[in-house]
């Protein structure tokens, strides 16, 4: 039975459901997913729930919710990567968990520079994330840095991609788009695809994606994301 799609433009498709029933992302090329962490997550009070100031195309959604769903291991991380079984991906991840299986490289992903507030330790904020590369990448001499940043405007911890988004864990439109572009042509899979940032960022660069999310609350954001990526840009909005 084919399943069909919550949100559907011809060239970006996105899901609802669980990913490791909903298979529709497998026929995918590449792997470009941001997964729960395995860390728990818990919003901190005054923090990205609070509603913003100014009205936007991307509003928090009801319920504030305090729990990012299946974070409480790297279980979903890893039956995506089984099922995948080894071919090209790009997985976001905390740095204090267990690199994936057969990663080959670990990217950085540095935050804006009033990210990672909560948590520091020592004066240290807690403002980067890895991006492991798995699989077999082609390699080559010089290239982009393992640096990843975000050109998005800071509005602080309340008006950041976050806020902006309406999910904790979203991630800037233009680091999934340096990402994607570092890819080999073919289709772009996220099963876990959150508020959507990767959806858009294979969007704009003219690439097919197939996304799945498990929570209708943001699959609702994604698409209303998508449907509006023509009026609002990740910097200004």
């Amino acid at each position: 039975m084919t399943l069909s799609p919550y949100w559907s433009d011809g060239t970006v498709s996105l899901y609802l459901g669980d990913c490791r029933e909903v298979t529709e992302w497998l026929v995918a090329d590449v792997l470009v997913m941001d997964p729960p962490y395995g860390r728990n997550y818990r919003r901190k009070r005054g923090t990205w729930a609070r509603p913003a100031k100014r009205p936007g195309p991307w509003v928090m959604p009801p319920g504030r919710p305090d729990r990012i769903q299946g974070d409480s291991g790297t279980v979903i991380r890893d039956a995506v990567l089984d099922a995948w079984g080894g071919r090209l991906a790009m997985v976001f991840g905390d740095l204090k968990m267990p690199a994936p299986r057969g990663t080959s490289k670990t990217l950085i992903y540095r935050k804006p520079p009033d990210a990672g507030t909560h948590g520091a330790i020592a004066g240290f904020r807690h403002d980067i994330e890895a991006v492991y590369l798995i699989g077999h990448w082609p390699a080559a001499v010089g290239g982009r840095s393992s640096i990843l940043e975000t050109g998005a405007r800071v509005q602080g911890s309340d008006h950041g991609i976050a806020a902006r988004a309406g999910h904790p864990h979203a991630k800037p439109v233009d680091v999934m788009e340096t990402l994607i572009a570092a890819c080999p042509a073919g289709v772009i899979a996220d099963p876990s695809a959150g508020a959507g940032s990767t959806l858009l960022a294979a969007r704009n660069l003219g690439r097919p994606a197939i996304g799945v999310e498990i929570e209708e609350r943001y699959c609702e954001i994604a698409a209303r994301r998508l449907a509006q990526a023509d009026l609002f840009t990740e910097v200004t909005a």
